[in-house]
């Protein structure tokens, strides 16, 4: 184990290195996660492409009273290995082991225990409102992905919290689905680092409050003079405005493996901003590891494998869903009306033949099981022939829609 990572005992001891020093523990702690996962299996795709997330973090955060809910956990290798669980990683999902996914019976710097998607805004929300309640002030932050980003739930938290208004709140997207956008240049960073500041911020209040002392007839043609003006400074910054229209400070798109943005960028929103904040962080799936990096799908959980090739260790015979799908594509070579629908899982599903082989009739709805099971009933209900795809940890979810949309009405 390298000397830097040694030293890590605990989130403290990340707080003291300088950028240099953070750079080569982000290498150290990739190398780790590659170490050990080749050897329990993992979603090692995921974790190598936020362990600058987890560094920024950690350091500029207090975690000693400041909470971080990672959205499913399967992104939390390096916050694992960062807070004190490095000497038992190599346990990972194993008996009495280190879990797979963040646990609060595992460490106090795990504020929430998660397995499931798109929940952290809501849980994040909530520890807010209680600290609030109990008189205490920190920071509530909560990662999640692009993809659990298209859960329902995510977007039911991100309204309320708009309507809130909760003041020490950050969402930090991690879209690992995208390359880094054109808007990332130096106008953008000039912009943002401006919208971030105390002085901007100061003055934002300023006007606010100077408008209460006007008539109230002028004083609502000020503040809409006003908004307009800072929207149109922010239509530079912004490529899509639906976070600020939800109630967020948008900030990003960022870099979210430049450790020197990260840290700046966190260090404003934790010491100027007021009200909740979404800082847009894009990262490379599997950053760091070139065969994870060139097939972030394969490598977004896997079993055991060779280190330095990436070559699964034992491949084994044909999987369930393996079998599935090819009886799947059989059938629809013969039945027109078989269609597919999976949520965010068509390889996992074993659904990828059918989806080269039949693209129009493979329905992605992203993560939302309850959508996909009353979008299937209503496909029934027309006569076509739906095959559902969902592992059944997920399923729990739309087991609502399963009672009231497909077995009351006694869809075939």
């Amino acid at each position: 184990m390298s000397d830097i990572l040694k030293s890590i005992k605990q989130p403290k001891d990340v707080k003291k290195l300088p950028l240099t020093k953070l750079m080569e523990l982000a290498a150290e702690t990739r190398e780790r996660i590659v170490e050990v996962v080749s050897q329990t299996g993992g979603h090692i795709a995921p974790s190598l492409g936020a362990v600058e997330i987890a560094i920024a973090l950690l350091k500029i955060f207090d975690l000693n009273k400041d909470k971080v809910v990672w959205d499913v956990g399967h992104q939390s290798y390096a916050w694992k290995i960062l807070t004190g669980r490095n000497e038992r990683f190599h346990t990972l999902r194993s008996l009495d082991g280190i879990s797979g996914f963040t646990n609060r019976d595992e460490s106090p710097y795990d504020a929430f225990t998660t397995g499931h998607s798109s929940t952290s805004i809501s849980a994040a929300l909530g520890m807010a409102c209680a600290a609030e309640l109990q008189d205490e002030e920190s920071h509530h932050i909560a990662v999640i992905g692009d993809g659990a980003l298209t859960g329902g739930m995510s977007f039911e938290a991100l309204n309320h919290t708009g309507h809130i208004q909760p003041n020490r709140f950050l969402v930090i997207l991690n879209d690992n689905a995208m390359s880094i956008s054109k808007n990332v240049g130096g106008l953008q960073k000039y912009m943002a680092r401006m919208m971030t500041s105390k002085s901007y911020n100061t003055l934002k209040q300023q006007i606010w409050d100077l408008s209460h002392n006007l008539p109230t007839r002028i004083r609502w043609h000020f503040i809409y003079g006003a908004r307009k003006v800072e929207e149109s400074m922010m239509n530079i910054l912004v490529p899509n405005i639906i976070f600020e229209d939800l109630g967020f400070k948008y900030l990003g798109p960022i870099d979210g493996h430049d450790l020197k943005q990260l840290t700046s960028f966190l260090k404003r929103i934790r010491d100027n901003m007021v009200g909740p904040v979404l800082l847009h962080v894009v990262t490379q799936k599997g950053k760091g590891y070139p065969p994870a990096e060139e097939d972030a799908s394969l490598f977004h959980g896997v079993g055991p494998f060779e280190s330095a090739s990436g070559k699964q260790k034992c491949a084994g015979s044909p999987s369930w869903n393996d079998v599935f799908g090819k009886k799947l594509c059989a059938l629809a070579e013969e039945n027109q009306d078989i269609v597919a629908i999976t949520a965010a899982m068509t390889v996992g599903t074993g659904l990828s033949g059918f989806e080269e082989k039949y693209p129009e009739r493979l329905f992605d709805v992203g993560i939302a099981e309850q959508h996909a099971v009353t979008m299937a009933a209503g496909m029934a209900a027309k006569g076509i022939k739906p095959f559902v795809a969902i592992y059944s940890t997920f399923l729990q979810r739309a087991l609502d829609q399963i009672i009231h949309d497909v077995a009351l009405p006694r869809l075939p």
